[in-house]
């Protein structure tokens, strides 16, 4: 009983994870300035990074524990810098 309400809530939060990436893409699409598209990819990597997660856990595979480490490791350095470039012009000085 308890492996089938554990393949549910799985393919739930996947589903809604999937949906919530669809949404991200729609507002780095659409925004309407640049500070609305940083935001959009953060919140995208970050999606992204719990769906590889939760993939892990449901397969019990543990490479998707590292790919989403490196994603998340990937996804705040590009944010820091894409804010640094919004806010000074420039990333390195």
């Amino acid at each position: 009983m308890s492996s089938i309400i554990l393949f549910w809530s799985f393919s739930l939060a996947q589903l809604m994870l999937a949906i919530a990436m669809a949404i991200s893409v729609y507002r780095i699409a659409i925004g309407p300035r640049a500070q609305d598209r940083v935001l959009g990819m953060d919140t995208l990597y970050v999606n992204a990074m719990l769906l590889l997660l939760t993939f892990g856990l449901r397969t019990g595979n543990d490479i998707y524990f590292e790919a989403s480490l490196l994603i998340a490791i990937l996804g705040f350095v590009s944010t820091v810098a894409l804010s640094k470039f919004l806010m000074r012009g420039e990333v390195i000085e």
